[in-house]
């Protein structure tokens, strides 16, 4: 009988290094939420969501996977890439973040949304303003497309 108990221990030994290793693997390419591990580990092993919560709370405890990290990544490719706060948010929340999580990485950043959609704006239609009320139109929904929100436009006139 005492065999019989050691065989679902061994295989457990076994998905928790598989576990770990797919884990490690994704965590290779890019950062991950949390939540996008959890889904993605779910999806191979499926059997296992004790052991996956274990495995990601060993990848937090370590340092190996980090929300605030990822969010402040993100953050910052997505300024470089010329997008405004309120696209960058939604996409923290897809990927999982909370709202607190995406506050904090917010305030911990030094953005200067402002300065940011001048130069979105001078980049796509040049130092001109636009000449007149349909021009102004466009020229806002392009920049609310790009995240930027009523006030960070509004400022530009």
């Amino acid at each position: 009988m005492s065999h019989l108990s050691l065989v679902p221990e061994r295989l457990s030994g076994t998905l928790r290094d598989d576990i770990r290793r797919v884990a490690m693997d994704l965590l290779a390419r890019r950062e991950h939420t949390r939540a996008e591990l959890n889904r993605k580990l779910l999806r191979q092993f499926s059997s296992a969501p004790a052991l996956i919560e274990e495995e990601l709370i060993k990848l937090r405890d370590k340092g190996l996977q980090s929300d605030a990290r990822l969010a402040e990544v993100l953050i910052r490719s997505r300024v470089s890439r010329g997008q405004g706060p309120v696209k960058i948010q939604a996409e923290l929340r897809r990927q999982g973040l909370s709202d607190n999580e995406i506050k904090l990485a917010f305030e911990t950043g030094e953005f200067d949304w402002f300065t940011l959609i001048i130069e979105v704006s001078r980049k796509r239609y040049g130092e001109a303003p636009p000449s007149n009320a349909k021009e102004r139109a466009k020229r806002g929904r392009f920049l609310q497309q790009r995240g930027f929100n009523f006030e960070h436009i509004s400022s530009l006139s």
